[in-house]
């Protein structure tokens, strides 16, 4: 039974709650290492993080008056991303875009495609897209399926290290 628990990966939870690119960053930071390190990592979207794995083009398609309006609010995309802080009219998103290329740190769309080659499960909260009316087919390719709050209690559980971001 011990060699069954030694060779289990170690795992890693990450919530991400916020739509904001800096928090994405990091959320992405933390995966990409966690799983560059031999952790089973999984990413569990919900609410306006659900904005950072949603497609850059096309209409969301809600239904409903409200969704609809949500939606058209809150398009959401990688690409859309801005600051939590210093946003300054899209002025500081800009200079942090900057910044990381400079340096040559990845975007919030090459993370993704980074996350999932290494095997990070990114995963949409079902729950949360019916409240806000989003339908799967509005999700990037990456996204490996919608779940539920059970079962990111189910990952959590087994976790060594869980994350709210």
């Amino acid at each position: 039974m011990a060699e069954a628990e030694a060779e289990k990966k170690e795992k890693l939870t990450i919530v991400v709650f916020s739509g904001d690119l800096d928090r994405a960053l990091a959320a992405f930071m933390l995966a990409t290492t966690g799983a560059s390190m031999g952790m089973d990592v999984t990413m569990f979207f919900t609410f306006w993080g659900l904005n950072v794995i949603k497609k850059n083009e096309g209409g969301i398609g809600s239904k409903g008056l409200m969704r609809k309006m949500l939606n058209w609010m809150n398009r959401g995309g990688a690409k859309r991303l801005t600051l939590s802080k210093f946003n300054m009219m899209g002025l500081g998103t800009w200079m942090m875009k900057r910044l990381m290329k400079d340096v040559n740190m990845p975007s919030v769309e090459e993370f993704i495609k980074m996350a999932e080659q290494m095997g990070v499960k990114l995963i949409a909260c079902n729950t949360s897209c019916g409240v806000m009316g989003v339908p799967e087919k509005a999700f990037r390719a990456e996204v490996a399926s919608l779940a539920g709050a059970a079962y990111f209690l189910s990952e959590a559980r087994d976790s060594k290290v869980v994350l709210f971001v």
